[in-house]
């Protein structure tokens, strides 16, 4: 087994693995405004009208569909919103599903939602001019929420790519699955695994057939500390001491994760490294270590 030692885990943490198209996600952001451009240019028409509760009534007899862009006029992903009346102190709830028909009272409760979030003044006093160019804009901001998992995906394809380069095109006789459960796991090396969780999913499993070793890798990257990192050391150092006793000695346990802010967790990732879990960060990875590890 390759030798690792832990300061050099420590010494060559990545400040990021940002790259340029990790800020925005401009595909997901265009296809979410497509579904709804039609019935947002229709809502364009209440822009600049003076009399826009009647105007807006107009609209909603005439058009009921509309009501299903209210929610991400105010930035917010729901079939439903349940909001406080600050004047009865009683709870109000708004449906946005497609509606065939809107009744009166119906189209009296969206108006007022309209007024009291502001969406009113906005369209009223053309503060905005085209309400696909403004929801293009609230996707966009909202899209920064989903940043965290994409730090994760970016994680895993880095590594994905070590391992279709430096293995499996090097490699005759090594083999990989991404995303690899204990079904799939069978189904293509005919090894049952035992595990501590029956829904247990690794991001890697590497096997060498001519060694006749199966490694399961979870990878992560940590920008910022957090209880997160004692939590998830403690959880591979658990998962790797089941792995290494329930199952035979050819199947072994890789922790590749990376991030400055193992520097505020030192403890509990040492803790996990001297419990013997072979943990690598991405330097090590871009260095031949996994490949040493998985071929020699």
């Amino acid at each position: 087994m390759v030798d690792v030692d832990f300061d050099d885990i420590i010494n060559t943490l990545s400040e990021t693995i940002k790259t340029y198209d990790f800020f925005v996600d401009w595909e997901k952001i265009e296809n979410n405004v497509n579904k709804v451009e039609k019935r947002l240019n229709i809502l364009n028409y209440l822009i600049g009208k003076e009399n826009f509760k009647e105007e807006f009534i107009s609209l909603l007899k005439e058009y009921p569909e509309v009501i299903t862009t209210f929610p991400i006029l105010i930035a917010v992903r729901t079939h439903s919103l349940t909001v406080l009346n600050n004047k009865t102190m009683d709870l109000e709830t708004l449906e946005f599903r497609e509606r065939k028909k809107l009744s009166n009272e119906d189209i009296e409760k969206y108006y007022k939602f309209f007024k009291e979030t502001g969406l009113e003044n906005l369209l009223k006093d053309r503060k905005i001019k085209n309400l696909v160019d403004y929801v293009f804009g609230v996707e966009v901001g909202m899209d920064t929420n989903a940043r965290k998992n994409r730090i994760g995906k970016l994680m895993e394809n880095i590594v994905k790519k070590y391992i279709e380069d430096d293995l499996c095109s090097k490699y005759d006789n090594i083999e990989y699955i991404f995303q690899a459960t204990k079904d799939k796991i069978l189904n293509k090396w005919n090894i049952n695994l035992i595990l501590d969780k029956t829904d247990r999913n690794f991001d890697f499993a590497i096997f060498n057939k001519n060694k006749g070793m199966l490694y399961l890798i979870e990878v992560n990257f940590y920008s910022g500390g957090g209880s997160k990192l004692k939590a998830t050391a403690g959880e591979y150092q658990t998962l790797n001491e089941f792995i290494t006793d329930r199952n035979d000695k050819n199947i072994k346990f890789i922790w590749i994760t990376d991030g400055k802010g193992w520097e505020t967790a030192k403890n509990p990732l040492k803790e996990s490294f001297n419990k013997g879990v072979i943990i690598l960060n991405l330097e090590m990875v871009k260095n031949g270590l996994l490949e040493k590890i998985i071929t020699e």
